[in-house]
């Protein structure tokens, strides 16, 4: 069920105090996409498994068996990671929403906003309903 103008408007002039109150908070609340956390989540497993490799190579020369182990260890974590990040990251077009191809960087994060709080909204009455 969408929402009714008035508690559209009452969403929109909530989400301009907010961004009028703490701009920092709203553009968190925003946040860089799940593509983009995948990403960054995935090049930092790789780095981490570099790490790994460099404390293996170190056990193995310092002739130390558990930080030989620990790099195995951060190695096999990292993997994982990389792995499910990877499994995890939409396609190019599936990021775009229903509504059909935002015109601009502003709308695309106010129209995310809007359906998060309207997703949000929805769950809270449905679940006072039961």
């Amino acid at each position: 069920m969408p929402l009714s103008e008035h508690e559209q408007r009452m969403l929109e002039q909530m989400e301009r105090a907010l961004y009028a109150e703490d701009p920092k908070f709203a553009t968190a609340l925003e946040g860089s996409g799940l593509r983009t956390y995948t990403r960054r989540r995935v090049y930092q497993a790789i780095a981490g498994f570099l790490v790994g490799i460099a404390l293996l190579m170190a056990g193995m020369v310092a002739q130390q068996i558990w930080i030989s182990v620990v790099g195995f260890l951060v190695m096999l974590g990292c993997a994982v990671l990389a792995v499910t990040g990877w499994r995890k990251a939409p396609k190019p077009g599936e990021q775009q929403q229903a509504g059909g191809p935002a015109t601009g960087r502003q709308a695309r994060k106010h129209r995310s906003v809007m359906n998060r709080i309207e997703e949000r909204w929805q769950r809270r009455r449905d679940e006072q309903g039961r």
